[in-house]
């Protein structure tokens, strides 16, 4: 964090933004959706089978939360049978940067506790 005073309203300051992405991305299911789209358009049943346990009633809800927030764009094609796929939108790319943060932070975090457990 830069060399800003610490008090009351240069923590608030940084603080209410976290707390709005975290509204946007909160829960176990949005990461690992937006994850999956990160690698290309998929059908419902290939973000489904790509995310272990996720229930098809928990991934609707989840995909329309994330179509609200527009980060995932629905596409319906009018074929026979219909086809539904969905995209990362060009907003929902811009999680990606954030993304890698985590996932190298993740890393990082799983080789210390593995280390401090193997050491007891």
């Amino acid at each position: 964090m830069k060399t800003e005073e610490r008090n009351f309203s240069t923590c608030s300051k940084h603080m209410f933004p976290v707390h709005d992405a975290l509204a946007v991305l909160n829960g176990k299911w949005k990461l690992p959706i937006i994850i999956s789209l990160m690698f290309g358009n998929k059908r419902f049943s290939q973000i489904g089978r790509e995310i272990p346990k996720i229930t098809d009633k928990m991934l609707s809800k989840e995909l329309r939360d994330l179509e609200m927030n527009e980060l995932v764009k629905r596409t319906v094609y009018d074929s026979i049978p219909v086809v539904v796929e969905y995209t990362l939108t060009d907003y929902g790319h811009t999680l990606e940067p954030v993304i890698e943060v985590l996932r190298k932070w993740g890393e990082k975090h799983r080789e210390r506790i593995m280390k401090e457990e193997s050491t007891e």
